[in-house]
C-alpha cells in the first residue's frame, strides 16, 4: 500500500508541475503581423486532441532527465520514453499510462514484458483546456514581466517566500523558497513552451515542457504481455540516495488552482 501511494504521488505531483509549468498563462490575443511566419500551434480555440511534448527535469548538473511524451487527451492516454542518468539506470525507459494502468520497460525492448502497475489515471482533459487559452489573472502574488517576439508572448511570474517540499521526502517537511515562471504562448493564446524553478537556498529543481505539436494522431495501444511489478524494488527505487531532492510547491493542490501558500 505505501509503493502505491508512492506511485501516486509522483504521478500527481508530475502532473500538478506540468500543469503549472503549461497551464496557468494568459492568452495573447494580437494577430500575427505582416510578414511573419505562421503560428504552427494555432488552436482557434478548440481544446486539442493530442499533443506531443518534450519534457526536461533537472538538478542543476547532479540529475537531468528528458522525456518525450505523446498524450491523447480523448482517450486519456499517456506514453513517454524517458532517457534517466546513468546512476539510476542505463537505459532508456518507456512509459504507458493506459486505463488506469502504468506499463513500463527498456525503451530499446522492441518485444517482450511489460511491467505493470495499477494507477488511477487523472483527468488529462482538464490539460487540454488549460493549454488552449488559459488566462493569468486567475494568478495573484506574483511579480511580472512580459516580452514579444513575433507571434510569441513570453511572460515570467516570480514568487519568494514559498513553502517547498521534497517529492520523495516526508510530506511534513519544508523549507522556504521561490517559484519562477517562464511560459511561452502563440498568437491565439495556445502554450508553446514552459517552464518553472524552484529554488531554495540549497537545492534547484527546474522543470521545461515545449510542445512539438497539437492535434497529430496519437494511438497508445495496450501493452498485452505484461507481469506485475515487484512492488518493493520500487519502493526501494523511490527511497534511494541516488534519487536527488526534487523540490516541489508543499500545496500541490493550490498549486494547480493557481495560488500558493
Amino acid at each position: 500500500m505505501a509503493v502505491k501511494k508512492r506511485l501516486m504521488a509522483l504521478a500527481l505531483a508530475a502532473v500538478a508541475l506540468a500543469l503549472t509549468a503549461t497551464g496557468v498563462v494568459l492568452a495573447a490575443t494580437d494577430s500575427n503581423p505582416a510578414g511573419l511566419a505562421k503560428d504552427p500551434l494555432v488552436l482557434n480555440g478548440y481544446p486539442p486532441s493530442s499533443a506531443k511534448l518534450v519534457v526536461h527535469l533537472s538538478t542543476g548538473t547532479n540529475f537531468v532527465l528528458s522525456a518525450n511524451v505523446a498524450v491523447n487527451f480523448t482517450a486519456n492516454e499517456v506514453d513517454a520514453v524517458v532517457s534517466i542518468p546513468a546512476v539510476v539506470s542505463a537505459a532508456a525507459i518507456e512509459l504507458r499510462l493506459v486505463k488506469n494502468h502504468l506499463y513500463a520497460r527498456s525503451a530499446a525492448q522492441s518485444s517482450g514484458p511489460w511491467q505493470d502497475a495499477n494507477l488511477k489515471s487523472p483527468a488529462l482533459f482538464g490539460v487540454a483546456l488549460e493549454l488552449t487559452k488559459p488566462d493569468i489573472k486567475l494568478i495573484t502574488g506574483f511579480q511580472e514581466t512580459i516580452s514579444k517576439s513575433g507571434y510569441s508572448t513570453t511572460y515570467v511570474l516570480y514568487r519568494n517566500h514559498v513553502a517547498l517540499t521534497n517529492l520523495f521526502g516526508s510530506s511534513t517537511t519544508s523549507v522556504l523558497g521561490s517559484v519562477l515562471w517562464s511560459i511561452t504562448v502563440g498568437s491565439q493564446g495556445e502554450v508553446s513552451m514552459s517552464s518553472v524553478t524552484v529554488k531554495s537556498a540549497h537545492t534547484t529543481t527546474t522543470l521545461s515542457v515545449t510542445v512539438s505539436s497539437y492535434n497529430q494522431p496519437v494511438h497508445i495501444a495496450t501493452p498485452t504481455d505484461v507481469k506485475a511489478i515487484p512492488l518493493a524494488s520500487i519502493d526501494k527505487l523511490l527511497t534511494s540516495k541516488s534519487i536527488p531532492t526534487l523540490l516541489i510547491p508543499r500545496n500541490l493542490t493550490s498549486l494547480s488552482q493557481a495560488t500558493l501558500s
